[in-house]
């Protein structure tokens, strides 16, 4: 198998594939559209004489502030062909989240994607002598009328169209090595200023090789949803995968769409956080739930024949007894079929999660229906992943095997440690926060606590950074009792409270729908949400359910007071990073009150 430089991955995948679909992507209409091998490959070059023709340089740093669009992954291979740096910025940040980057990595060309991103942009411009020109993807983008340096993407590329950028390109595609600076990925910054991630092509390779050796069950017949944002190394590591193996790419621009694009596009393959299959696992159980009868009773075996014949027997490499294989087969047919087909992955071959814990009720159940959850964990400093899920032999409750030609071992504090061809050569402008992210024998401190066990397996237990400690002297893993309490179908969102505390408390965000009819069924009236979440046997409902789920914990870990906040979580409230994990020091001092008031006896 030959591995490339990204500079060169999607000329070699055109010469190969030519008129075959490397994308799918929706034109304005929202109508799916298709880019062949060829097209891609051409734009990419044409994106790349226009860069050289501007002036971009080999290791210059080259920003792309943009929702996924086939635009964003054409700048990405036209950059590396250059020999440049992508530095990639979340669709969701903020003018100042903006600016850092800029000025830390010292951008002077940034590709934007529509008005959102184009006004903050211009925005940081005028504020930095840094930045010097925006190119903007979407062309209903209108721009500031005293704009004069902004160009839109297609007239951007036609500028490149000489023979001295071709000479220029083309000198340096011969010049691609592997240790070539690929991206520089700035983490979400929540226990401090961001940290920019630097990821060689090198780092990118040897990602493409373990995961060949680990994914045995893909080709190019599947097809794979981008979905999270290209930002987040799970999304983009797991896209270049599937560019490498020909697995067409079809790119979803809008998050908030992903229910109705999953149907229009069936997608065989999809990278995830555990948010997503949350989702559908409330969703599945609130039918089950709301049968009767010979339906309930149907829905209920097949999830037990689908346990029994994919984790007890398949998983473990036996072959199951002909009336399960029977049963299994109608459930799979029939009812299994009929779920999948809903939410729009009847067609699956298996799901890469990873990025937050994955309830084990959750992960079990989707197993149970034959939906093929692939559980990892990584990180952006180990080019996303350390260990997932083999294809068959995994056990529930790890995040999976240790990836071939990864070390993993367990340091102070039970923390992971990892060595290998996938971790970063260090932080961008950060040589003391680098040194001190390294062992003295060069493994990366991941800053995760937990185990591997004789399999080579590694469980998780919790965030070092995260871990409380009571006043009563008791250690407490927050993420993991907030991964628990999260399965119930009623509750949204949790964030656990308790360093330095006498007990456990909570601040919950419910599912503000499901609430509602539950109290419209019992007859509780409430004139508003913040009615609703006050109300006292809306509490005593929450608290009944709250403690059922924490029966398995001890005492010191089980939640004794909640507050229902009537509001969620939110990116754009600063409470979320922009991967969706909490920023515990904003929400503590945000809702420092209601905290307060939960410990006064």
């Amino acid at each position: 198998m030959t591995y490339y430089h990204l500079g060169e991955l999607i000329h070699e995948q055109a010469i190969k594939r030519k008129n075959k679909t490397a994308l799918k992507f929706q034109a304005p209409g929202e109508e799916w559209m298709d880019m062949s091998w060829s097209v891609f490959s051409e734009k990419v070059m044409k994106t790349a004489r226009a860069m050289a023709d501007m002036g971009l340089n080999p290791n210059d740093n080259v920003g792309v502030y943009s929702q996924n669009m086939e635009k964003y992954l054409v700048t990405d291979f036209a950059a590396y062909a250059n020999k440049a740096v992508m530095v990639p910025m979340y669709a969701t940040a903020s003018p100042a989240q903006v600016s850092y980057i800029v000025n830390d990595a010292k951008i002077k060309l940034i590709f934007v994607g529509e008005q959102f991103q184009y006004n903050n942009a211009y925005k940081v411009q005028q504020e930095t002598t840094v930045l010097r020109k925006l190119i903007v993807f979407d062309r209903n983008v209108v721009l500031k009328s005293d704009d004069k340096t902004s160009l839109y993407f297609d007239d951007f590329i036609t500028t490149g169209d000489n023979s001295e950028s071709m000479a220029l390109v083309s000198a340096r595609l011969k010049q691609l090595k592997e240790s070539d600076l690929a991206t520089i990925i700035y983490t979400s910054g929540t226990t401090g200023e961001p940290k920019g991630v630097m990821l060689t092509h090198a780092n990118y390779i040897k990602a493409l090789k373990i995961h060949d050796i680990r994914l045995t069950n893909m080709s190019d017949k599947d097809i794979s949803m981008c979905f999270l944002p290209l930002t987040h190394i799970f999304e983009k590591a797991w896209t270049y995968y599937c560019l490498y193996k020909g697995v067409v790419v079809a790119v979803n621009k809008e998050p908030s769409e992903i229910r109705k694009t999953i149907k229009q596009v069936r997608p065989t393959l999809m990278s995830n956080v555990p948010r997503f299959w949350e989702k559908v696992y409330d969703g599945v159980k609130e039918t089950i739930d709301s049968s009767s009868g010979i339906l309930k009773w149907l829905f209920l075996d097949a999830v037990k024949t689908g346990r029994r014949h994919n984790l007890e027997f398949v998983n473990e490499g036996k072959r199951a007894p002909l009336n399960i294989r029977l049963k299994f087969f109608l459930y799979q047919h029939t009812l299994f079929y009929l779920i999948k087909r809903v939410v729009g992955i009847d067609r699956g071959n298996f799901f890469p999660v990873a990025g937050a814990p994955l309830s084990d009720t959750i992960n079990e159940f989707m197993q149970s229906i034959d939906v093929h959850i692939i559980y990892g964990y990584g990180l952006t400093e180990t080019t996303a992943t350390v260990s997932c899920f083999p294809d068959k032999g995994f056990r529930i409750g790890t995040v999976g095997t240790v990836m071939p030609d990864v070390e993993v071992k367990i340091g102070e504090n039970n923390e992971i440690l990892v060595k290998g061809g996938t971790v970063m050569t260090g932080y961008y402008n950060k040589p003391e926060a680098t040194r001190e992210a390294f062992t003295e024998d060069g493994f990366f401190r991941t800053g995760d606590a937990g185990r591997v066990t004789e399999n080579n397996e590694i469980i998780l237990t919790e965030r070092i950074k995260d871990l409380y400690k009571t006043s009563n002297g008791k250690y407490i893993a927050p993420q993991m009792i907030e991964t628990r309490i999260s399965e119930d179908k009623f509750i949204d969102q949790v964030a656990v409270i308790g360093d330095d505390r006498k007990f456990v408390s909570a601040l919950i965000v419910p599912n503000y729908e499901l609430l509602k009819s539950y109290a419209q069924e019992q007859q509780i009236s409430f004139g508003s949400v913040e009615e609703l979440v006050k109300n006292e046997e809306i509490i005593d409902f929450v608290s009944g359910r709250v403690e059922l789920l924490q029966s398995q914990f001890t005492s010191y870990e089980k939640i004794k007071r909640f507050t229902l906040l009537p509001l969620p979580f939110s990116i754009e409230t600063g409470e979320l990073t922009n991967t969706l994990k909490l920023r515990r020091k904003v929400i503590l001092e945000r809702y420092a009150a209601l905290i307060e008031e939960m410990y006064r006896s």
